[in-house]
C-alpha cells in the first residue's frame, strides 16, 4: 500500500538517526516502528503498582481549615509575637 505521511520535524530527525544506525531503508524503519507502536497501543502493558509510605504529622494546629483567611491571620498573629 502506498501512502503519503507528513512527519513532524522531530520525528523525521529521529527516523533518519535510526535509519542510519541500522543501515536500513526508511520504509523498513517506518514499518517496524508502526508495528511496534500499534501493538503497544492495542495491548498496553499493565501499570506497575506503587506503594506510598505514610507519615504521622501529629495533630493539626488548626482544627478547621475551611476559612483559609482565618488560618492565615492566626499564623501571622503568632509570627508577630
Amino acid at each position: 500500500m502506498r501512502t503519503t505521511l507528513s512527519l513532524d520535524d522531530d520525528v523525521a530527525k529521529l527516523l533518519e538517526q535510526v535509519r542510519k544506525a541500522r543501515n536500513a531503508s526508511q520504509k523498513e524503519i517506518v514499518n517496524q516502528a508502526l508495528r511496534e507502536g500499534l501493538a503497544q497501543l492495542s495491548h498496553p502493558s499493565p501499570r506497575k503498582a506503587f506503594k506510598m509510605t505514610t507519615v504521622d504529622l501529629g495533630e493539626c494546629y488548626f482544627p478547621n481549615l475551611d476559612n483559609i483567611w482565618e488560618v492565615i491571620a492566626d499564623v501571622e498573629a503568632d509570627s508577630a509575637k
